[in-house]
């Protein structure tokens, strides 16, 4: 399986307090990626709004950064799914929303169907800026899953691209598998053990996974499995949150019951209070 590299990449582009932010982000992905990007417009062509895309864009120049913008009207999912498919986008990048009482990051309603229907893969953004923020540390998921090695891979090769200098690989261990009631010395023992087995198999498991990442992506980069007890989902975005973690990366949800089994409610909590930037990989 060949790793999954973004040669087009998309970015939703609304006249928003973040606008400039958004279109800086997407322009350096697209040149560090070598990707043409994508930016696209729900609404009417208008040669005002055009005219301070291009401003905006006219600050890579030099850097030979090759676009198109798109100006289309409609339903604004119907609109980016369409040109996801019609234009074989790899990466489409979604900006979040403020929810200033709470000064939480949230996904609104369209943005939330995109990101289950798109047939690409898509990156959350948080907090855009203006001038680079370091990536210094990404989080990606270790599930027992025929994708997670593809996700990994992938985690690397964009940690490669953005300079990171530290990986670490989560493997989520639902607390249900101790099934051990700890009412005592004894039970405590038992229970400390069979949690010590499953941190080695899931070490042992996410070991096998990451011989098998490509030395040009991995080289330079500090590697760390780490194996957390507790609700899939959930735990995977309080770590990343606690560790302070730059990017979170995920499988995508297959289109069977994959979604509910891994994330049955705790994606409103990803989507909901998103802990970092978010890449799920499709």
């Amino acid at each position: 399986m060949s790793t999954k590299r973004f040669e087009k990449i998309g970015i939703g582009v609304a006249f928003s307090p973040n606008l400039k932010a958004n279109i800086f982000e997407a322009s350096r992905l697209a040149l560090v990626m070598n990707s043409e990007l994508f930016l696209v417009h729900v609404g009417e062509e208008n040669e005002e709004k055009k005219a301070i895309i291009e401003k905006h864009l006219s600050s890579f120049s030099e850097d030979q950064l090759s676009y198109t913008i798109l100006f289309l009207p409609g339903s604004p999912v119907d609109i980016i799914l369409s040109v996801i498919e019609n234009n074989s986008i790899d990466l489409m990048i979604l900006g979040a929303l403020k929810r200033e009482t709470f000064f939480k990051y949230y996904l609104g309603s369209i943005a939330r169907e995109i990101t289950r229907k798109a047939k690409c893969s898509i990156l959350l953004l948080i907090n855009p800026s203006v001038e680079r923020i370091p990536c210094k540390h990404i989080v990606v998921n270790g599930l027992k899953d025929p994708i997670t090695k593809e996700t990994i891979n992938c985690a690397f090769y964009v940690g490669k691209k953005l300079k990171t200098s530290k990986i670490t690989v989560v493997e989520e261990v639902e607390q249900d598998e101790i099934n051990i009631k700890v009412d005592d010395d004894k039970t405590l023992r038992q229970s400390t053990i069979i949690r010590e087995r499953l941190m080695n198999r899931e070490n042992q498991r996410v070991k096998k996974l990451l011989e098998k990442v490509p030395n040009e992506f991995s080289k330079g980069i500090s590697v760390k499995s780490q194996p957390i007890f507790g609700k899939r989902g959930y735990s995977i975005g309080h770590y990343a949150q606690i560790i302070r973690a730059d990017l979170l990366v995920m499988n995508a949800p297959l289109k069977t019951s994959f979604w509910n089994r891994l994330f049955p409610q705790d994606i409103e909590h990803i989507l909901g209070e998103l802990p970092t930037d978010v890449l799920i990989i499709r």
